[in-house]
């Protein structure tokens, strides 16, 4: 068998940069994945601790519209990587997957060690090359392209492949290493970035210092959150400095872009949604009798102590009516008063435009240097969306390299 002809370096082994290499190596391209960091895919890792969640299985058309203003870009991603195929990629690294009650789909290990060490094993057996401690600083320009800059515990290290996949990733979790410091590089060589906001990310609440004691790291579920037009149902969290969980994500970006807008985003929070306020209020017209008011809502609105000190939050005493006690339970408002920053978000809006790139994820101002995962400027809830378009971008990026090459001389 020949030797590959061409090299294609990947810098960033995160989920999209680790999709790229393997696809390009499988197309008969010598890769090399630089890290930064002392191992690969640590933002990865860490997301599957609590059960990694690769992908969701609702029907195409609402999938495609959790990504917002940039479906249409995303949607043709999914179309080159669609959640069908990120199961069997999944199945054919020897890891079973079964899809939850809410429609998100898991490895049975709910974990996301094995499947990394597998999928490593398998880039190992296409060939590619994994440096870890292999930090990008930066390129210049030459007579004859473009040079990379390395560093590495060894010094300074230049490498000129024949293109460049960039997966540096957002900049969320930064102790990780997605920092967000290749944006200086890019914006030097004309290329537009949006500014990095939190994504997936909690929001600040002016609780009283009784509730916050009492309260912080205890659910709300299930909720129903809306804001605006648009209503949610899932959990939320409790925190000392606010509200978090799958069902804030879910409105993340509307009630950021609110905080922004306005200082202030009104959440309305219903403790009980799976009943009508008409049934909720015939529960609630049962007599008290001697229970204490948090044991007899316990008993016949079901909520939780949890759920009765946040309608304890709203200024005033509970309303005595059971029809007026029911809409309360059903509609409490709450007032966002900020957002928690970038160190704590799950992922990030902002980076590299989506104009600034063509179909195949090349930047039109750097030909040959091609961009994939949350370096472009995209977001989704959680909830297995931001896995599949990450890794659908990098095997979109993997696609137009192989067809950049094409064109060039050997």
């Amino acid at each position: 068998m020949s030797e590959p002809s061409r090299t294609v370096h990947v810098i960033g082994a995160g989920p999209a940069g680790l999709m790229a290499a393997e696809r390009l190596a499988r197309a008969g391209v010598a890769v090399v994945v630089h890290e930064a960091m002392p191992s690969a895919a640590r933002k990865f890792l860490m997301a599957g601790r609590g059960g990694l969640n690769l992908t969701h299985s609702e029907a195409i058309e609402p999938f495609v519209g959790r990504y917002g203003a940039a479906a249409g870009t995303v949607g043709a991603w999914l179309e080159a990587f669609s959640p069908t195929h990120l199961i069997g990629w999944a199945e054919g690294l020897g890891q079973a997957t079964f899809t939850g009650s809410s429609g998100r789909v898991f490895p049975r290990a709910m974990k996301a060690s094995p499947l990394l060490r597998a999928w490593l094993g398998r880039l190992g057996e296409l060939g590619v090359e994994v440096r870890t401690r292999s930090r990008c600083s930066g390129f210049r320009r030459n007579d004859d392209g473009l040079a990379w800059v390395f560093e590495t515990p060894e010094g300074e290290r230049v490498e000129r492949p024949d293109a460049v996949v960039l997966a540096l990733g957002g900049a969320s979790w930064p102790r990780l290493g997605s920092d967000g410091a290749w944006r200086e590089w890019l914006e030097a060589e004309g290329v537009v970035v949006e500014p990095f906001r939190p994504s997936n990310v909690g929001f600040d609440v002016a609780w009283s210092a009784v509730f916050a004691d009492r309260f912080a790291g205890e659910p709300l579920k299930p909720v129903a959150l809306t804001h605006g037009e648009r209503t949610v149902r899932g959990e939320a969290m409790v925190t000392r400095y606010g509200l978090e969980g799958g069902a804030v994500y879910a409105l993340s970006a509307a009630l950021r872009e609110a905080v922004a807008r306005d200082g202030t985003a009104v959440l309305t929070v219903d403790l009980r949604p799976d009943l009508s306020v008409e049934a909720l209020a015939g529960r609630l017209a049962k007599p008290r009798g001697k229970d204490s008011a948090t044991n007899w809502l316990r008993k016949v609105a079901g909520l939780s102590p949890a759920a009765v000190g946040l309608l304890r939050e709203i200024p005033g005493d509970l309303p005595a009516g059971a029809d007026k006690l029911a809409k309360r339970i059903k509609a409490v408002r709450l007032t966002l008063t900020g957002v928690q920053g970038l160190a704590r978000a799950i992922s990030s809006a902002g980076g590299v435009r989506l104009d600034q790139v063509d179909q195949g994820l090349m930047l039109t101002a750097m030909p040959g240097v091609f961009v994939a995962g949350e370096m472009l400027d995209w977001e989704a809830p959680t909830g297995g969306y931001l896995l599949q378009a990450s890794m659908a971008s990098g095997v979109v990026a993997a696609e137009g390299v192989l067809g950049w090459l094409e064109t060039r001389p050997s």
